[in-house]
């Protein structure tokens, strides 16, 4: 699940969609902190399901215990970081929406804004629309909010299934770590 969790944050890293919106001097930092605790978190998971493993393989009380209460640790830094993005999904969007708004009104024929409407298959703004905009065409601003809020449930359900995944690990590594325990005392 480690490894899973790297892969996503990664990719939402790397994404060339994601990564050309928000490459800039002013552009908001808010998206790339989110899915830099994404990526640590996805490699403390896989260092710490690895000494997991070790536990559970030497039959280690103190592993297993110190493997329990890692995946608590994570487990409540995951949910405050799932509680903090959903408070600011809208102030994430927004400082996007801010930026591309300044941009475009400082040069609309940048690289950055042809990007952004390259990507989104948008053009303007709601308060200033494109001269050459084709009908149907939808504002950039709009475009954001539409591409931001369809990767933000991404992240959420991975959390979710991430979430459930290591309160399975907590149970089975308190299970283990009482049956080593019993086994010992009936040697």
């Amino acid at each position: 699940m480690g490894s899973f969790v790297l892969a996503v944050g990664l990719w939402l890293r790397f994404d060339p969609e994601t990564v050309s919106l928000l490459n800039g001097d002013k552009a908001p930092d808010t998206y790339f902190i989110g899915v830099y605790i994404l990526i640590g978190a996805g490699s403390l998971v896989m260092l710490v399901g690895f000494f997991g493993c070790c536990g559970a393989v030497r039959e280690s009380q103190c592993l297993l215990g110190s493997f329990f209460a890692c995946l608590l640790i994570i487990f409540g830094a995951e949910v405050a970081a799932g509680v903090f993005g959903f408070l600011n999904k809208d102030k994430i969007i927004e400082d996007v929406q801010n930026f591309y708004a300044t941009t475009y009104n400082e040069n609309n024929n940048s690289t950055l804004i042809i990007s952004y409407q390259k990507v989104l298959n948008c053009c303007g703004t709601l308060a200033k629309n494109c001269p050459d905009q084709e009908p149907g065409t939808k504002d950039c601003e709009t475009a954001i909010k539409d591409f931001f809020n369809s990767k933000l449930y991404i992240i959420g359900y991975v959390g979710i299934g991430i979430a459930g995944v290591m309160i399975i690990g907590m149970i089975f590594s308190m299970v283990l770590c009482c049956a080593v325990r019993n086994s010992r005392e009936v040697i």
